[in-house]
């Protein structure tokens, strides 16, 4: 029966969520964790001390250890690791034998193991056993011979143990298996630490037929030289040479030769190397060898010689490259470079004329950018080295004449032609110049550049014209306007300069108008023109409503030092807020909110900053449906909306005033019937606000029950208005925080709302009314309820 009853007992039900919009402070996974590491939630104490008074009682702690090692390795024989802790664990203990007999056990296992080889020999090695420990590298190098750990510490055992012919037997056993470089070298280091020199060249002789690379045999070489066999050092190069030959020769082979022979003073030696090496390798192949070989001749060769060898062989690396590619201008500029440090004038002229003559096959700028400096860098050098100007005229003039200008120009060249005749007083060449170039091809850098030469010249006058003709040219160029009202007042004519902004804000395309605007304003306010900066500002605002030439319109009337300031930087605020009130940006409204928050807190008064305040909106976190751009559903999106107190106001809740008056009417009739029957139980009106359908009836009631309704309301005591209003501020408050759920289930309630509408219009009683008469009561109900609220 008792199981009965439990199998019939109920589950509890689970309780709905009423509010499912996410909570103010979220907790993430991430959050979790790093709780959970601080609190060290998951961290085991660890197992308590014992101890261990008898014998006996360590004999069961081996025994629960050993039956624990021996699971472990029952379970996964092929983890060594478990292995090793269990050998570890009977060293400890003094167990040798019972931790030689587990590393056994473990080899069984896996053989190729270098590290348990290596555990292995380090255990008998502490215990001093060095037969053992021989006999386990003995049997280490003879399964793993590639492995060079155990020959290393196998040596090092020996030597330390002062075998050293153990040691060097076991060197030879290593040799046989021709290891790498370093285990030849660390046998040769073995024997000059006993001075076995012999022994030592022995090993050198087979190591450079094991690996013949041309740094071992410098090696040896130098080791030969460094005992101060230098018979043998020269005999070691020589057979180096032969051994390699002329198809595998290597520059690095005949340095170390000639450097060998040079710290010999055999000069003539160290030359023959050098002409021998060069006459056989290759010229990309010999550059550490032709730069020793100049070393060389530094120091012990005719100056002029060796110049003229270094030069004609770069000379020769230069037109190589040029040959191969005669557009190349990085090699030319090179090779100007070395043919203008040692050259005389006519060599280098030839050669700039034959880089000059390679133009650019394509008329495109890109390709001609390279190619222009050649003729730069060709009138620079007549004017500055051979200070012929005559010619440099003639080089600028043929360049000029060279450019296709009608496609493109390079105002740089222009420019520094024009500059070269300012230097030798030719003023008005210069002049025509600058002339030529802008009729041929205007260009904003040019004119930029007859602009500042004039004005260096201090000539107004002909800086006013090339303005006016700059502007004519690019009349969107905002800068240029500045640039001009800039100079105007700096000669101190405003009128003119004033004149030149006000044609600059009416042209009908600017570049950069805010930068233009920001100009005048800032000059007017320079010439202390308030008037006219309102005025500015004014026409500024009937072009555009950004916030931010409200704030700086603001801050403008903020910084006059008068006794109205105050209120006129209020009122701009005020009229700011109402012209944004249509703005999409809602961003923008918000930063000028801030604005004049900062304003009200720091010169206004507490009624004024609560006011501001409550214009602040209240950020709501929204849901919008996303498109993909083949217009398929892509989800939906969070997003951060704000709702301002004067736009909320605009758009009152409907449907929270049809049922708060659905609710008075009902509250009305009951005090009628109770007054009529007062006998009758009065259970059968509810005091609780009706719900959404009764209230679609109440906004389709016609005029004349509405009427009705107002005078049964007058009628109801003041107790019934006090709950009223308590229970419509009950009501605003929950339909506040309702929005984002209704933002959610949009669609369902829209598809809903139509469901009750059909429904409520079938059985409504008004349904043959036009629209005009619904519309009509509407209005009179919201006027009636207003009235006595």
């Amino acid at each position: 029966m008792a199981s009965t009853a439990a199998g019939k007992q109920r589950i509890p039900k689970v309780a709905k969520v009423k509010n499912k919009a996410p909570a103010e402070v979220q907790i993430t996974a991430e959050q979790l964790l790093r709780e959970a590491k601080e609190r060290e939630l998951e961290l085991l104490p660890p197992p308590p001390k014992q101890k261990i008074t008898d014998k006996e009682e360590l004999n069961d702690y081996k025994l629960r250890k050993r039956k624990g090692f021996e699971d472990n390795i029952r379970k996964n024989r092929t983890v060594i690791s478990n292995w090793i802790k269990y050998a570890q664990w009977e060293e400890s203990l003094q167990e040798i034998q019972r931790a030689r007999s587990i590393y056994e056990r473990a080899l069984d296992v896996d053989h190729r193991n270098i590290t348990l080889w290596l555990k292995y020999a380090e255990m008998e090695m502490k215990s001093r056993q060095v037969n053992h420990a021989r006999n386990i590298w003995d049997r280490a190098i003879t399964i793993l011979p590639r492995v060079n750990q155990f020959w290393y510490k196998y040596t090092y055992m020996e030597e330390m143990l002062g075998n050293v012919a153990g040691c060097r037997q076991v060197f030879e056993r290593w040799m046989e298996w021709e290891p790498d470089e370093q285990a030849w070298h660390s046998y040769i280091n073995f024997e000059l630490r006993y001075k076995e020199v012999d022994k030592a060249r022995t090993i050198y002789e087979r190591f450079v037929i094991v690996h013949p690379e041309v740094k071992n045999w410098i090696k040896y070489a130098r080791f030969e030289e460094k005992h101060g066999y230098v018979a043998h050092s020269r005999k070691v190069y020589e057979r180096s040479v032969e051994f390699f030959g002329e198809e595998h020769v290597d520059e690095n082979l005949f340095v170390a030769f000639a450097r060998f022979e040079e710290t010999q003073k055999e000069f003539e030696r160290v030359r023959v190397i050098y002409k021998y090496a060069l006459d056989r390798i290759p010229k990309q192949q010999a550059q550490e060898l032709f730069k020793n070989y100049t070393m060389f001749e530094k120091k012990f060769g005719d100056r002029r010689g060796i110049e003229d060898v270094i030069v004609s062989k770069r000379r020769f690396q230069y037109e190589e490259e040029v040959k191969a590619n005669p557009h190349n201008y990085d090699a030319w500029f090179d090779y100007l470079r070395l043919v203008e440090s040692d050259a005389d004038p006519d060599t280098v002229r030839e050669v700039y004329e034959r880089a000059i003559a390679n133009t650019p096959p394509i008329p495109e700028k890109r390709h001609w950018r390279r190619y222009i400096y050649l003729w730069i860098n060709y009138a620079l050098y007549e004017e500055l080295e051979v200070k012929d100007p005559e010619r440099t005229r003639q080089v600028y003039a043929a360049c000029v004449d060279l450019i296709p200008h009608k496609k493109f120009t390079f105002a740089k060249i222009w420019l520094l032609y024009a500059q070269f005749e300012i230097r030798q007083k030719n003023l008005q060449g210069a002049r025509k110049i600058m002339g030529l170039a802008i009729g041929k091809c205007p260009k904003n850098k040019l004119l930029k550049g007859y602009i500042e030469l004039e004005l260096q010249l201090r000539e107004f006058d002909r800086c006013r014209k090339l303005y006016q003709k700059y502007l004519e040219f690019n009349p969107e160029n905002c800068t240029t306007w500045i640039k001009f009202a800039e100079l105007e007042t700096i000669l101190g004519d405003v009128d003119r300069a004033r004149a030149i902004f006000e044609l600059a804000i009416g042209q009908p395309r600017l570049d950069m108008p805010e930068v233009l605007w920001k100009s005048y304003i800032d000059f007017e306010i320079e010439q202390e023109e308030f008037g006219n900066t309102r005025n500015l500002y004014k026409r500024l605002l009937q072009r555009t409503q950004h916030v931010k030439v409200w704030i700086s319109y603001a801050k403008f009337e903020l910084s006059i030092d008068s006794d109205e300031r105050l209120q006129k930087c209020r009122q701009i605020f005020e009229e700011a807020n109402k012209g944004m009130r249509s703005c999409e940006e809602k961003e923008e409204r918000l930063m000028l909110l801030e604005s004049w928050r900062e304003f009200e807190r720091e010169f206004g008064s507490d009624s004024s900053r609560e006011r501001v305040r409550k214009l602040l909106p209240e950020k709501v976190k929204k849901r919008r449906k996303l498109t993909a751009e083949d217009g398929s559903d892509a989800g939906w999106e969070e997003y951060y909306d704000y709702i301002f107190p004067e736009d909320a106001a605009n758009q009152p809740n409907l449907k929270l005033l049809a049922m708060a008056r659905m609710w008075k009417r009902q509250q009305a009739e009951s005090e009628d019937v109770a007054a009529d029957q007062p006998t009758e139980p009065q259970t059968q009106l509810s005091s609780s606000p009706p719900s959404p359908s009764s209230a679609q009836e109440a906004e389709e009631a016609p005029d004349k029950q509405l009427q009705t309704e107002s005078g049964r309301e007058s009628q109801t005591d003041t107790d019934h208005q006090e709950e009223l209003k308590e229970e419509l501020k009950e009501e605003l408050k929950e339909e506040h925080d309702d929005q984002e759920e209704e933002g959610k289930n949009n669609n369902n309630q829209e598809e809903e709302h139509d469901d009750r509408d059909d429904s409520s219009s079938s059985s409504s009683s008004s349904s043959s009314e036009s629209e005009e008469e619904e519309e009509d009561g509407a209005k009179k109900k919201e006027e009636n309820n207003t009235g006595e609220d």
